[in-house]
């Protein structure tokens, strides 16, 4: 792929990402002021003074016509000001900037034990077509994929906490635990990097149960395409003559069949970063787990839209950065393909 190609793809998926979040930023500005045109009411309290309500509708430019409210909306998102959380006081860019690394945290452990399970049970699932462990494995995936996210992350506590309680129901350490300095926000990281065994014992602990829920409860695609992709290649014409020409099965297997059939998983793989970064809020209200999921679902309850439409540009943001990456990853790993073109 030439840096040319590569540089014009950039520029056209930057210019189709901004009028995406234009676009969802108007959609939720919109639909969140038809819910509730004047939640100066909610946020205030019930119990909040005329005086009160009146500050928070100035502050908030809730008195002004919608156009001018849309105009300080934009011209504040586009001089990097998120604006102020109307319930908490304060910054909505520190709130994100808190809740988003403990997300992360949850969302990439789930996606390595996605990808074990995905591509280690696909690809035995291929290996032994038709056999009792093909269908096995099938049975498994669909299950669990079909499975919904509230009633796995419920079964789960109730027998891996509860019935047998070998870890804890929810939170992300223990409270007698002092945590470590925040560096990168991610808990377990900061607590492996200052030497703080005691807090990442504890974290490990704690993420090792939703983090497992996540992952099983989402592994089934990439499994099911893991294995589609190794039925393709298998009885492909290059390995057959991969095989005519002596190499072993263990070379055939590694070399032909596992390496060709990882192409399309591993650009799966980059998008389900983005689908479970904003795919969590029901993992991280059932399991208590401080993320931006559960920040984002708070807001949807208490109508607070100015986090709200930070919350969603931040899952659009993730969703776009996750399929651009695949499609850069998709044009490196088959040669095939150009950037910007099918194949």
């Amino acid at each position: 792929m030439r840096i040319k190609d590569l540089l014009s793809y950039l520029g056209k998926r930057a210019a189709g990402s901004i009028l995406v979040l234009v676009g969802v930023a108007l959609i939720i500005f919109f639909i969140s002021h038809m819910l509730n045109p004047d939640p100066a009411q909610l946020w205030a309290g019930p119990k909040a003074r005329g005086s009160t309500l009146e500050a928070f509708r100035a502050l908030y430019h809730l008195n002004q016509p919608l156009q001018v409210q849309l105009y300080y909306f934009f011209s504040g998102y586009l001089s990097g000001n998120f604006g102020v959380d109307p319930q908490t006081g304060r910054s909505i860019a520190s709130e994100i900037a808190f809740y988003l690394p403990n997300t992360l945290e949850l969302v990439i452990t789930s996606l390595i034990i996605i990808v074990i399970l995905g591509v280690g049970l696909g690809y035995l699932a291929g290996m032994r077509f038709s056999k009792r462990s093909d269908s096995a494995i099938r049975i498994f995936y669909l299950f669990t994929w079909s499975t919904p996210t509230f009633l796995g992350a419920i079964v789960a506590i109730l027998v891996f906490a509860s019935y047998f309680p070998i870890f804890p129901s929810g939170g992300m350490y223990s409270q007698s635990i002092t945590p470590p300095s925040t560096i990168t926000g991610i808990f377990v990281l900061d607590s492996l990097v200052q030497g703080n065994l005691a807090a990442l014992a504890s974290g490990i602990w704690h993420l090792i149960l939703p983090a497992t829920t996540l992952a099983l409860l989402e592994f089934g695609l990439i499994a099911r395409i893991m294995r589609s992709s190794v039925l393709d290649v298998r009885w492909s014409t290059h390995v057959k003559a991969a095989r005519a020409r002596g190499l072993s099965e263990g070379e055939v297997r590694s070399r032909h069949i596992l390496r060709n059939a990882l192409i399309d998983t591993n650009t799966m793989v980059a998008m389900m970063f983005g689908w479970l970064l904003s795919g969590t809020v029901v993992i991280e209200q059932v399991f208590a787990w401080p993320g931006i999921g559960q920040f984002g679902y708070q807001a949807i309850t208490s109508v607070n839209y100015p986090v709200l439409i930070a919350v969603v540009l931040v899952f659009t943001i993730g969703v776009i950065v996750a399929n651009f990456i695949a499609d850069v990853a998709y044009s490196f790993l088959d040669p095939r393909i150009t950037l910007g073109e099918s194949a």
